[in-house]
């Protein structure tokens, strides 16, 4: 992965430019997280790639690096009960909204992966795949995705008979059996559980 495409969408005299993507838009439980990383001018750790081609172990050890070397980086979430409230995408946004508040330095403009760029205070870019083409959004997908993998372990510890620490909340046979002999539990994204009920 290289700098070249985001020098290019990268508006002139902009120097600070931030990434953004998500993590957990399909499971059936947890929060949906969002990453953003501001890496520094040229700098893009070797091996950085969309978290979802990378095995766990690179991703932790891209993890440990993107927030070794980045300029600043943090993370935001949106619970269950908000994406059932205002629906995925715009949990989505609002979990992006906050990791950007979070950060200890103010980006100038804003990458996000996907198609959608709104409900932003900073101008910014929706790129479609952006997290295989965008070295800063690649870096925020690998926040995003390690730190709700984590946080999918202690949902585990929780709520141990629903299988959260194998299959992340998302929709396996496994998952579906356990929601059907339990039942679900404050975790469970109420609106994505229509299937149960046809």
């Amino acid at each position: 992965m290289d700098d070249k495409l985001q020098k290019e969408l990268t508006p002139e005299g902009i120097r600070v430019v931030c990434g953004l993507d998500e993590a957990g838009r399909g499971p059936l439980a947890g929060p949906v997280f969002a990453g953003a990383v501001i890496l520094p001018d040229g700098v893009i750790p070797v091996g950085l790639n969309d978290s979802k081609k990378l095995s766990e172990k690179k991703r932790d050890a891209l993890f440990d690096e993107v927030t070794r070397v980045a300029v600043a980086w943090s993370w935001g979430e949106a619970s269950p009960e908000e994406i059932d409230e205002i629906n995925i995408l715009n949990a989505s946004l609002l979990a992006m909204r906050r990791a950007v508040e979070k950060l200890t330095v103010k980006p100038e403009f804003l990458f996000i992966d996907g198609n959608v760029n709104r409900s932003f205070s900073l101008p910014g870019k929706a790129v479609i795949k952006g997290d295989g083409l965008i070295p800063c959004i690649a870096a925020a997908s690998i926040v995003a995705k390690v730190l709700r993998d984590r946080h999918c372990l202690k949902m585990h510890e929780q709520f141990p008979q629903y299988g959260f620490d194998g299959h992340k909340g998302y929709p396996t046979k496994a998952h579906y059996a356990a929601l059907r002999e339990f039942g679900p539990c404050p975790l469970h994204r109420k609106s994505f559980l229509k299937k149960l009920h046809e």
